[in-house]
């Protein structure tokens, strides 16, 4: 009988455990640093928003990650850029869409630009990014707590020459960012190879 009482201590145990380790995995994906050499920087989606194709804007979170890749783009004009993400329910256009007209706005060239525009996940972003052309050597730009998982998807799809760019989370949903990454990362490791 006294084990049964104990159940829920140790349930609960096992779950701070979990989540303290999985906490400590993604904040060492935010310590990455890119390669001087890049190939293709592949800049992975989040929410755009806006109320037509015409109005659409990159939501805070994908901002972030467009500016932080802007930064090293103008140091590295040599390299393939692909924006990668489709169009959810909730979205007037796709996000590669919105991230690539963010990017000419700023001074990209277009020429060097390639859009992925079909993927609903991480996985699906790399996946198919990897179907566009041969990446090289390859620098992820994502959010800092969303790169440790972009990173390990990278390498289990095969990409061996890959380090990370990550964008400094500044939202105000930064605490809920990172709990549902806590989920996200948990359920990756186990179930997307």
């Amino acid at each position: 009988m006294k084990w049964i009482k104990r159940a829920p201590f140790i349930i609960v145990g096992f779950g701070v455990v979990y989540a303290s380790i999985i906490f400590l995995l993604i904040l060492s994906g935010t310590k990455e640093s890119p390669s001087s050499k890049p190939d293709t920087v592949l800049i992975l989606g989040a929410q755009v928003k806006g109320t037509t194709k015409e109005n659409a804007y990159p939501s805070t979170v994908l901002k972030e990650r467009l500016d932080t890749a802007l930064v090293y783009l103008n140091k590295h004009p040599d390299a393939t850029v692909i924006v990668c993400g489709g169009q959810g329910s909730d979205e007037p256009d796709s996000e590669a869409n919105v991230m690539a007209e963010y990017l000419i706005n700023k001074g990209i060239p277009k020429a060097t630009i390639l859009r992925e525009d079909t993927s609903t996940r991480t996985k699906e972003n790399i996946q198919n990014a990897q179907e566009k052309q041969a990446l090289g050597n390859t620098v992820i730009v994502t959010s800092d707590f969303h790169m440790y998982r972009s990173m390990l998807l990278a390498k289990r799809l095969g990409i061996t020459e890959v380090s990370g760019l990550p964008a400094i989370s500044k939202s105000s949903a930064k605490f809920k960012t990172y709990v549902r990454e806590v989920v996200a990362l948990g359920y990756g490791l186990i179930f997307d190879h």
